[in-house]
């Protein structure tokens, strides 16, 4: 009898073992499939763009940086707060640290 009860035992912990190991490499399997999924943005405006329209949508960019960089103009007027020029804030800067 004790072989008989011996036998169950040993196939219950066998099945509880198989189904454990079976779920972690389900588990793993998961993170996996979660982590490395391929991440695709969204096409910007109508689809892809050609190498050309991608140009001309880098120097406009550049353009309204270069603008915002050297100009003046309001950031919020109702609070009075201004862009200056890099150089014209570096010159005030630098004035302001002297006068301490």
């Amino acid at each position: 009898m004790s072989d008989a009860s011996s036998a169950s035992e040993s196939n219950g912990s066998f099945s509880a073992t198989l189904l454990a190991a079976i779920g972690g490499f389900a588990i793993f399997a998961l993170i996996l499939v979660v982590a490395y999924l391929p991440n695709k943005a969204a096409p910007a405006g109508d689809g892809v763009r050609t190498p050309e329209q991608r140009k001309a949508a880098l120097a406009e960019l550049r353009g309204k940086e270069h603008t915002a960089a050297t100009s003046y103009g309001w950031v919020d007027k109702d609070k009075g707060v201004v862009r200056l020029p890099l150089e014209r804030a570096i010159e005030l800067a630098i004035q302001e640290h002297q006068k301490k």
